[in-house]
């Protein structure tokens, strides 16, 4: 068979034999011929209930097979995979399905229930509940499409407010998928745990990357690290990726890293904000023979370096080099390309730069830039401040924006902000982002009180009802008021240098 075009060609490839195990979701196991059956039987189901090419179309699921079939089946159909994590609250949920325009929704029964009547105003949203249920009819044709081709949308925070969709063509996820397979050296004989969200790049890369092989990908929910330690021993886990908290939860919270027979870990990665030196050093120490790969990357572009394991004492500091196919480099406010040892904005060039952002051409145009060094091209300007040494390494500085990284997860202060202010107990509020060895970094609100009598406890149980867990602030302090620039804005910056 010819290389992969499309998203759902990955499961036609000569790898993925009828009889190979794909996907294991606890007692569950599903064959690459299942996997195909049915990824076309959802795929005619869904093209039988008018789904059209370029169709937006939601999936709010668990981490399970149907999710990873929904993936497969929405791209067969010709329509656009619209992944929404399920920890979302329903007006979050609400957001991403009416900015996208969805035609329809994927969940189950629970999901769905949680929703209340968050969708009611979306009348012409079908939402499908059971999807193994049989289609009834021939089965209609399916489009084919482009390779550059809208494929999927991923919302991820902005820093001005309510999330943004990326949009990512087939070959864009493609590319992805071949550029990381080929520097983690992955293939067919893998046994790769999928604890990330499918809603997350990376998370959804890892799926793709086990089809693109006819490797086994296992599927994993948890809460506590000694989950995560039982999986990956009794699995035989050759690959492992995460974010900072999954390190910190394995190297502090979980005693049977230390006993349990690893030796089939091959590789672990790394994505979604820096390990602290400290991790690293105890991941090493409990997985000697196991690769730690060190990346960075944003939804924008999915993946622009990574840092080889034989770097990490002589760079520990260091997000690294650019990844295959793709070239990095950073620019300084006169628009020149930067010495060594001189900040600038990190900008990336390559096959994975998205297509930008769903319906907002303004802020697409902010990060999809000219590329200033050759004509008619695109590069993503990422709005992270680097600095690259002699032998083209990276170092990350800081954001342009007041954008917080927590356990993988990008925050917008804008849209917790305006979840407290809603409270009413306040009558101003600055959330700020401060440096936590475990999340990378912690929400932190500071607000001047409007109703005194009102406890911490109480306001945060109200946010929580409208924002994700990860959103939530990990403590509110109250002032008197908040410190302001000269031109009368919060000054943000005051605030995280008094507290750090």
């Amino acid at each position: 068979m010819t290389s992969p075009i499309l998203l759902h060609d990955l499961l036609d490839g000569a790898a993925c034999a009828p009889e190979r195990v794909a996907i294991i979701d606890g007692a569950s196991k599903l064959t690459y011929g299942a996997f195909r059956a049915r990824t076309a039987a959802l795929a005619a189901r869904l093209a039988g209930a008018g789904a059209r090419p370029g169709d937006r179309v939601g999936i709010l699921l668990p981490k399970s097979i149907p999710e990873c079939v929904a993936v497969f089946a929405i791209a067969r159909a010709g329509a656009v995979f619209v992944p929404i994590h399920p920890s979302l609250r329903p007006p979050q949920v609400r957001h991403i399905l009416a900015d996208c325009g969805a035609a329809a929704l994927l969940t189950d029964d629970n999901l769905d229930a949680g929703l209340g009547d968050a969708l009611d105003d979306l009348p012409g949203l079908r939402v499908i509940r059971d999807l193994d249920a049989p289609f009834e009819g021939g089965a209609p044709p399916i489009p084919r499409a482009d390779p550059q081709d809208l494929a999927a949308i991923l919302y991820t925070s902005g820093s001005t407010g309510l999330p943004k969709g990326v949009m990512l063509s087939h070959a864009n996820l493609i590319a992805g998928t071949r550029i990381v397979r080929t520097y983690l050296a992955i293939g067919p004989d893998e046994r790769i745990l999928s604890v990330l969200p499918l809603s997350f790049d990376y998370g959804l890369n890892q799926l793709l990357t086990s089809v693109e092989q006819g490797a086994a990908c296992v599927l994993l929910s948890f809460r506590f690290g000694d989950e995560v330690v039982r999986a990956l021993e009794r699995h035989r886990i050759t690959g492992l990726a995460g974010v900072p908290t999954l390190w910190a939860l394995l190297t502090r919270a979980a005693p049977s890293l230390a006993r349990a027979d690893l030796s089939s870990l091959r590789y672990i990665t790394n994505s979604g904000g820096a390990v602290p030196v400290e991790t690293v050093r105890r991941l090493r120490g409990a997985l000697p023979h196991t690769r730690i790969v060190l990346m960075y990357g944003l939804t924008e572009a999915f993946r622009s370096t990574y840092l080889p394991p034989e770097e990490i004492d002589a760079r520990p500091d260091s997000i690294g080099q650019a990844i295959p196919e793709t070239e990095i480099f950073a620019v300084n406010a006169q628009g020149g390309r930067t010495r060594p040892g001189e900040p600038g904005i990190l900008m990336h060039r390559g096959p994975t730069v998205s297509l930008g952002y769903w319906n907002r051409p303004e802020d697409t145009a902010r990060v999809l830039v000219p590329d200033p060094f050759r004509e008619g091209g695109i590069v993503c300007r990422s709005g992270d401040i680097v600095v690259e040494d002699e032998a083209g390494f990276f170092t990350f500085l800081g954001r342009e924006d007041a954008m917080i990284k927590t356990q993988g997860f990008r925050v917008s202060p804008t849209e917790v902000e305006a979840a407290l202010m809603e409270t009413g107990a306040f009558r101003q509020v600055a959330v700020i982002g401060l440096p936590d060895p475990s999340l990378g970094e912690r929400v932190h609100a500071v607000a001047v009180a409007a109703d005194p009598t009102l406890p911490e406890a109480e306001v945060l149980l109200i946010a929580r009802a409208k924002l994700a867990p990860h959103m939530v602030p990990r403590a509110v302090e109250t002032v008197a008021r908040l410190p302001v620039t000269p031109n009368g804005k919060v000054d943000y910056k005051r605030l995280v240098a008094e507290r750090r």
